[in-house]
């Protein structure tokens, strides 16, 4: 029997380090992610994901005491099988700052960084970089234009964030800055670290002043090839929304009533931007209508631009952000779940034919953040349900790998 014990013992033990030894080279996938037509590709073969926002990484990582949260949060999403985070690369003045004025960084915000992108490469997980914000938390637009005005620029909107000299220049100098900086914990630059799956030009752009989306459209273009001839080895993409532009007129229908300055289908026709991406947030786009309404309204919003990315654009699409709010009237986990639910499975059987490579949740958190609560929030070890659902996606977007 202690015979027969030690051999149980030492095979249970062979097993672990199998399977350890197995984790680490899972974990340890090299290569950086590529396109090819509308897949995405690692190492030559098809690259299908499920994977979730958690924007607040870098500010929270900055205060090593709560370094924890970033760690619970990308082992937490490691266990659901959660591949790929799409996270903030800016935060432009006011508290905790990145960039503290034009040019200026906080060192101690950056090693927060540094510590967002060492962890997520430890959990086998790759992250979308977003470089700028549309709005004013974290700075954004206004940030910039603001610092522009007060240098003497003759500036006089956030729009002009798209064509004034002095605030592209300091955008541009941003993301140089970025791109270029070398981790202080693996020693590798930025540009060269295939953790990193793709940068975005800026969340959620927008435009009051041309609806019609050229005028992004000449921002995107000039911004692509300045990332591109720093960076020749990540994605990028531009950080859309989705909305519908004149490029198409008959196209805009399918907008929720109204256009924000971004046209989808030219500001993706740019040869540097390597993907496409939308957001959908019916309960506030349509709020007022029931769920079945904006069910309805989200899965038009996933055909109608998957079909355009595949048959017109020529690129995948990545739908990357979407979620149900805790705060909208009449709120129940449950109808939160089914969204979800109907959201993956959409996203699932078009990845089956090819085109969308996964989906994003907004947004995943770790306990004791309420702060950072905006209604969103999904803390995977408190929502068993929502969590099994997510995991029960991750497993059947990595088959789709091997099919």
């Amino acid at each position: 029997m202690a015979c027969f014990s030690r051999v149980i013992s030492f095979s249970v033990l062979f097993l672990l380090v199998a399977l350890a030894c197995e984790a680490r080279v899972l974990l340890q996938t090299p290569g950086f992610v590529q396109t090819r037509n509308t897949q995405f590709i690692l190492n030559g073969s098809p690259f299908f994901f499920n994977g979730f926002n958690s924007y607040w990484m870098m500010k929270v990582a900055a205060d090593p005491s709560q370094r924890s949260r970033v760690s619970d949060v990308f082992s937490q999403a490691a266990a659901a099988r959660l591949s790929v985070c799409r996270t903030w690369a800016f935060n432009d003045g006011g508290s905790q700052a990145l960039q503290i004025s034009p040019g200026v960084y906080d060192e101690s915000v950056f090693q927060g960084l540094d510590f967002v992108i060492e962890e997520a490469r430890k959990n086998g997980v790759r992250l979308i970089l977003s470089l700028s914000n549309n709005y004013k938390d974290f700075g954004g637009r206004p940030q910039y234009v603001s610092w522009a005005k007060n240098a003497g620029a003759l500036v006089n909107s956030d729009d002009d964030f798209y064509t004034n000299e002095v605030v592209k220049g300091y955008y541009m100098n941003h993301v140089k800055k970025v791109l270029t900086r070398i981790n202080t914990i693996t020693r590798v630059a930025y540009k060269d670290d295939p953790t990193i799956m793709a940068w975005e030009l800026i969340n959620e752009p927008r435009c009051q002043v041309d609806y019609s989306g050229k005028t992004l459209n000449g921002w995107i273009q000039e911004m692509a090839s300045f990332v591109k001839s720093i960076d020749s080895n990540h994605l990028l993409t531009v950080g859309m929304e989705g909305f519908y532009g004149d490029s198409m007129p008959e196209k805009k229908a399918t907008n929720p009533g109204y256009q924000v300055g971004t046209d989808f289908i030219s500001n993706h026709l740019i040869k540097e931007i390597d993907f496409t991406t939308i957001h959908a947030y019916p309960d506030i786009w349509l709020s007022g209508k029931d769920d079945s309404s904006q069910m309805a309204f989200m899965q038009r919003w996933l055909t109608s631009h998957l079909t355009d990315s595949e048959t017109i654009i020529k690129k995948p699409m990545i739908f990357s952000e979407f979620g149900k709010s805790s705060k909208d009237p009449g709120y129940r986990l449950s109808a939160r779940d089914s969204f979800l639910n109907a959201v993956y499975t959409n996203i699932y059987n078009s990845a089956r034919s090819g085109g969308i490579g996964g989906g994003l949740v907004w947004q995943v958190m770790a306990d004791g953040m309420q702060s950072y609560d905006d209604g969103y929030e999904i803390v995977l070890s408190q929502n068993p349900s929502t969590c099994s659902l997510i995991t029960q996606q991750s497993n059947k977007m990595i088959a789709l790998d091997h099919v």
